[in-house]
């Protein structure tokens, strides 16, 4: 990773967002790939998608001739956080929270809170209720220093820490790595696939909302039946940032994805992906079912799509303090979430190296088979 691409993902890190609240990443997103003449839109339920300006540069590029498969990179731009609901006081909010949280050690623990207009203030999180189930957070109220302007539905936030991000080592800690860093892994390569101003034919990026609460932007771009009309092959590439289980670990490489808790992945393509991971990064990468959570590779599925996993290994997954460390509040209490840039490194090469042209998409077991082949000719007299 160059210094330019540390410092996209940095910004990236540093933005507020929350289910349904992306817009700060919305808007530097779009920036950086104005800045560098790819193309892009937004779908009809605020979805980035990337490398076509249009529903109908959409469709002529999965309409294209080609035995190649469209590439489509999905990342998410919001993170588990709350809204505001209604003024309490004169600087007390009261707040629905979205997604998964922390579930103790809340009581007086520090937030942001941004405004539409890009303010991001500091307060105290007060009365947290948690869901029936007491897994997440339901509702709480935010103490602030002084009441800003505006209603309360103006006003989202997360738990913030010592800063939106810092480096130690190698490691980033931040509010939210998931799933801004597979945003950035999106940008990063629809830089390198448009360098010099040249089209990809094989690259898409979509770039969701609320995944949080279930892959609502995700469902909502399948829903747009856009997709299924390809008649080229399409192959989903969910780019996630997950939490970390054993065999998969905070710097020891990016994981092959083999499915999540909901589903396993495509075997053809995921014996793809395993070898462009033995090529390019052998014996630095990963492979695991990532059972802590589900991710848009399923809804992917759920469509009737062709899909495959990438995920970096995450600490305190959802911003609880699982793994512990530095401005943690206690067991499963805040904590900042943490990844390891060699980790997205290898995630960056990952993608660009599934762009290649010479993949065998169509033939993912032919080595395998005249292995087997053989194996049987070798055996066969004593069968």
């Amino acid at each position: 990773m160059n210094n330019r691409e540390l410092s996209l993902l940095l910004e990236l890190l540093r933005q507020p967002t929350a289910p349904f609240r992306e817009q700060r990443v919305v808007e530097l997103a779009t920036r950086i790939l104005r800045d560098h003449g790819i193309p892009h839109c937004i779908d009809p339920v605020g979805n980035v998608v990337i490398g076509c300006t249009s529903r109908r540069e959409y469709m002529r590029l999965l309409a294209a001739r080609s035995r190649e498969p469209v590439r489509l990179y999905i990342a998410h731009m919001d993170h588990p956080g709350f809204h505001g609901v209604r003024w309490r006081g004169p600087k007390r909010l009261q707040v629905r929270w979205h997604g998964g949280a922390p579930t103790r050690c809340l009581e007086g623990a520090p937030v942001w809170v941004a405004a539409h207009s890009g303010e991001v203030l500091h307060a105290r999180m007060q009365r947290a209720r948690l869901d029936p189930k007491r897994r997440t957070i339901q509702t709480a109220e935010v103490t602030l220093a002084n009441r800003p302007e505006g209603p309360a539905e103006n006003f989202y936030g997360g738990f913030s820490f010592r800063a939106p991000v810092w480096r130690n080592g190698r490691r980033l800690y931040t509010k939210a790595a998931d799933d801004l860093v597979g945003v950035f892994a999106i940008l990063a390569t629809a830089i390198d696939a448009f360098r010099n101003g040249k089209p990809s034919p094989n690259f898409l990026g979509l770039l969701t909302r609320a995944e949080e609460v279930g892959f609502v932007g995700a469902i909502g771009h399948f829903e747009l039946g856009w997709i299924q009309r390809a008649t080229r092959p399409v192959v989903c590439v969910s780019l996630e940032t997950s939490r970390t289980l054993p065999n998969a670990i905070v710097g020891k490489g990016p994981v092959v994805r083999l499915g999540d808790r909901r589903t396993v992945f495509d075997p053809d393509a995921l014996n793809v992906l395993a070898r462009v991971a033995d090529r390019l990064l052998p014996r630095k990468h990963q492979r695991r079912l990532m059972d802590g959570g589900t991710c848009e590779a399923t809804a992917a599925t759920v469509y009737g799509l062709t899909a495959i996993g990438i995920s970096i290994p995450l600490g305190n997954y959802h911003n609880q303090g699982l793994e512990g460390g530095p401005d943690c509040r206690g067991d499963n209490g805040p904590a900042p979430e943490f990844v390891h840039l060699d980790d997205i490194a290898g995630m960056l090469a990952l993608c660009r190296g599934l762009l290649q042209s010479d993949l065998p998409w169509d033939a993912a077991w032919t080595v395998e088979k005249r292995l087997y082949k053989k194996r049987l000719k070798g055996y066969r007299r004593l069968l």
